[in-house]
């Protein structure tokens, strides 16, 4: 059998294993042959290879695709779209942001809104955006993109939360502006090349008072200037700046907090390469209960997780694998499929996902 990208599918070919898409839904079964409707079907659910029996392809000349599924993703039309979207709007994000800081410039949430999601147009559904987003991590500005990776996963994350759309717009622009108090800190502390030394560290925790009141002298929703305030409380009580616990913590504070440390976890620091998600995810799992809103990061880390399926990682015994079946009551430990084998984690303590190929 042979993987066949789904642009060049055509009525006929024999599917040589199932399909699902990123939620585990099975598209397409074992042994179907295709049909103009069943490739459509394909194509609506973004999925961008299937493999297909040997015998069906016999006389057509189908290149043979054997690309990782990041490289497929960034290899696609839609991934380059929205990547230059990102870019763009980045651009003028910035300039905005430093004209608040530098000049006291009103702050236009319409403008920041519709940009920021314009972005995830670009994207056919959540799922996807997430595809993408893990695919765009080689952004070493440190405040920025990081800012901008958090609103997409806010607007994200609000709808599987499923809140209303004035919500959801509320939580993205509170993702966009939470680390705005960090223009405040010194760049030879922001952009210092090593770990951060105790003094440094107390300073750069100024930064959510910071935020708070640059926010504070605008006209804008008390949730967005709450979210600059708390993003690093955490329901223990054990976060900062004011080490209230959960009932005390704005809840769209809440919710940027599982998003701006998931963002920065699996991004590349200059001290530090990205972590992988599913370390991040065992991470949430061991204290996140603790840490956060339980039903908020139950939520977060189920579908986050869903979104690694068919991703072929590298174990930590240096094999590989594809992501086929995610364990719910261990979501860092799925099933992987090797050839014909099936391996499940959760049954394997001293093996992990070392990395998302």
């Amino acid at each position: 059998m042979r993987r066949v990208r789904t642009s060049e599918l055509t009525p006929g070919m024999i599917t040589a294993e199932d399909v699902y898409n990123y939620t585990g839904q099975l598209i397409l079964p074992k042994g179907l042959t295709l049909t103009d409707k069943a490739i459509t079907r394909l194509e609506f659910y973004s999925i961008l290879s299937v493999r297909i029996e040997d015998q069906s392809l016999v006389g057509l000349d189908v290149e043979e695709d054997t690309r990782t599924h990041s490289e497929r993703i960034r290899e696609s039309a839609e991934f380059k779209k929205f990547h230059e979207s990102f870019d763009e709007n980045l651009i003028s994000f910035k300039e905005s942001i430093n004209d608040i800081v530098d000049m006291n410039a009103n702050i236009d949430t319409d403008a920041m809104l519709t940009n920021t999601l314009a972005i995830l147009s670009e994207a056919t559904s959540s799922y996807h955006a997430f595809d993408m987003l893990h695919n765009m991590r080689q952004y070493d500005d440190l405040t920025f993109a990081h800012c901008m990776n958090v609103a997409l996963i806010c607007n994200i994350f609000s709808q599987w939360l499923k809140w209303p759309e004035k919500e959801q717009n509320l939580l993205t622009l509170c993702g966009l502006l939470h680390d705005i108090g960090k223009l405040k800190i010194p760049d030879s502390i922001i952009k210092k090349p090593d770990r951060l030394t105790d003094e440094e560290y107390k300073i750069v925790k100024t930064h959510t008072v910071e935020g708070f009141h640059i926010l504070k002298s605008k006209n804008i929703n008390s949730h967005i200037m709450n979210a600059a305030l708390m993003h690093h409380e955490k329901c223990d009580g054990t976060g900062y700046p004011l080490g209230v616990q959960a009932d005390k913590i704005d809840r769209y504070a809440k919710a940027v907090a599982i998003a701006d440390v998931y963002d920065a976890m699996t991004s590349a620091r200059i001290y530090r390469g990205s972590m992988c998600p599913f370390r991040v995810i065992e991470i949430f799992e061991n204290e996140g209960l603790q840490k956060y809103d339980p039903e908020y990061i139950l939520i977060f880390l189920e579908n986050i997780v869903n979104t690694y399926l068919h991703n072929e990682v590298r174990l930590s015994n240096g094999e590989t694998g594809t992501v086929v079946f995610i364990n719910k009551h261990l979501l860092s430990k799925p099933v992987i499929k090797q050839g014909e084998k099936f391996l499940d984690l959760s049954k394997e303590p001293d093996l992990h996902i070392d990395a998302i190929l």
